[in-house]
């Protein structure tokens, strides 16, 4: 996984290079947040565009930093979500709780 962090906009990029299920979500929760905790953002911003497949563990996970970072009064974004992975997101409720976007610049403007 790779994170980017913009200290100018406190944005922090968590960039999913796999699926999301049991067997992943382990290492992806320890990671992201340790980076959380050092960077302590307001906007965190997850792109999917890697991800085919999540299962009820990844639901479990995206809730888990919704609540960190709710916490910490910032806003959870996901980008560039494939259709199979926003109909799990729609099921869940998850799409009800944490905006999702094509890409980023329909979100902040940048390009």
């Amino acid at each position: 996984m790779q994170m980017k962090y913009l200290e100018k906009d406190k944005m922090l990029f968590f960039s999913l290079e796999e699926d999301i299920d049991h067997h992943t979500t382990k290492d992806l929760r320890r990671n992201m947040d340790y980076e959380i905790e050092r960077y302590m953002p307001k906007k965190v911003i997850f792109n999917f565009n890697s991800v085919n497949f999540m299962d009820s563990a990844g639901i479990g996970l995206l809730l888990g930093r919704y609540k960190i970072i709710n916490m910490l009064g910032g806003e959870v974004v996901l980008i560039n979500v494939k259709r199979s992975v926003k109909k799990i997101l729609d099921m869940s409720g998850i799409s009800k709780l944490i905006h999702i976007y094509d890409d980023l610049e329909m979100k902040f403007n940048i390009g």
